[in-house]
């Protein structure tokens, strides 16, 4: 995978609330993965959205520890 895309998949997840202690913990799959089925969500909704993909990956529980 091309290292532009992993680094505006980081920039992505940060932006939208995602703690930087998590993003650092993912692979750039990982990372990457997670930011395509977020960039779906509205605009609005994607916080929400980022904190329930962490959560469900089991990276990050429900209220964003």
């Amino acid at each position: 995978m091309d290292d532009s895309v992993a680094r505006d998949a980081k920039r992505l997840l940060l932006r939208y609330g995602a703690p930087i202690a998590v993003v650092d913990q993912l692979t750039d799959d990982e990372r990457i993965s997670v930011a395509r089925d977020m960039i779906r969500t509205s605009v609005a909704d994607r916080p929400a959205r980022l904190r329930e993909l962490l959560s469900e990956g089991g990276w990050m529980d429900s209220q964003g520890r």
